[in-house]
């Protein structure tokens, strides 16, 4: 696919300066298609975090596997990986292989 894909599987930011949000403006920026998995959703602002909702690990590896049964993800970055069950998900996930991407995170 051109552009190249990328997948950036963090936090959501609702003050649009962190997590997915700034990864997606970074991303459409160097002209790169930008996918998403959300971790956590975050209550937020430039002048700080006021509520943190994690989302689910399998929902997470969910997210993850319906852009890899699409797209051709060709790099993986990872941000706030909110929970030990996530970390352990996405490590799975990068262990067990699936696109190019991965080794960016082994």
């Amino acid at each position: 696919m051109t552009p190249p894909v990328a997948l950036t599987i963090a936090g959501s930011d609702s003050g649009g300066g962190a997590g997915i949000q700034a990864d997606l403006k970074t991303f459409a920026a160097l002209g790169v298609y930008g996918t998403s998995a959300v971790t956590a959703l975050t209550a937020q602002n430039t002048v700080g975090v006021h509520g943190v909702h994690p989302v689910p690990a399998d929902f997470v590896v969910a997210q993850v596997e319906a852009v890899l049964d699409d797209l051709p993800v060709a790099a993986v970055k990872t941000g706030m990986l909110a929970t030990v069950g996530i970390v352990r998900a996405v490590a799975d996930l990068a262990a067990a292989g699936g696109c190019p991407g991965w080794s960016s995170i082994r």
